[in-house]
């Protein structure tokens, strides 16, 4: 699936503090389908994770690609990886220990399944909850939200996204807010990643995500964008 001729459709402002550090790949999605997803997509899944266990158990994160570089970018935005990991490195911890990837729904489940593949931490977003321009930033003082686990995810001094109502996404853990559900039908997926290289690492993932969101979830792809 060609993703040449998309267009931004939200807009997205980034803190000067982080150009140069950081890259964001986003991409908007409607139309989507919940309810069960059909056997190639466990045959998928399968695949994947069998790969993966295959290739990696028992290895070090340095010796895993894709886990390193998202771990120097938590240290060069003073977050340490090791205590708040990213979310692409949880689902890799988890699949490694044999619990393979969480059932949570179909366009979770998709998005999950491309964040562990490509190992890129994304956020994962009800467009329809997110209020006006998306600021990507660093945290201030006592700003967090609550979890969709309804823990209290810390914010300070940490990359965020936020929109008009405040703070609404991380790489670690996304809000109960703008969380999606099987009534959401039309979606908001930011992928971060280190500005090295990000050219084509995020564009294969969002050429592999649209794709995957398209095949399993039906889903009309209608915005796609790549900020370095």
């Amino acid at each position: 699936m060609s993703l040449q001729a998309r267009t931004q459709s939200i807009n997205v402002s980034v803190d000067d503090s982080l150009l140069g550090t950081l890259a964001l790949g986003l991409l908007e999605a409607e139309g989507l389908r919940s309810g069960p997803l059909p056997h190639e997509f466990e045959a998928e899944r399968d695949r994947v994770t069998q790969r993966l266990v295959a290739h990696y158990a028992g290895k070090q994160p340095a010796d895993i690609p894709g886990v390193a570089e998202t771990r120097t970018l938590f240290r060069r935005l003073d977050i340490d990886p090791t205590k708040s990991r990213p979310s692409s490195e949880a689902l890799l911890r988890r699949v490694l220990q044999g619990k393979g990837l969480p059932k949570v729904n179909s366009t979770v489940d998709v998005c999950n399944l491309c964040s562990l593949s490509h190992q890129v931490p994304l956020g994962l977003y009800d467009r329809e909850a997110v209020k006006g321009v998306v600021q990507v930033r660093v945290g201030h003082h006592g700003e967090g939200y609550p979890g969709i686990r309804k823990q209290r995810v810390n914010l300070e001094g940490r990359l965020l996204l936020a929109d008009d109502e405040g703070p609404f996404g991380a790489p670690t853990s996304d809000s109960a807010r703008t969380s999606v559900t099987v009534e959401t039908r039309h979606i908001l997926v930011v992928l971060f990643s280190p500005a090295e290289g990000a050219g084509h690492n995020v564009s294969a993932a969002l050429e592999h995500l649209a794709d995957l969101l398209t095949r399993y979830c039906s889903a009309s792809v209608v915005a796609v964008r790549v900020i370095q």
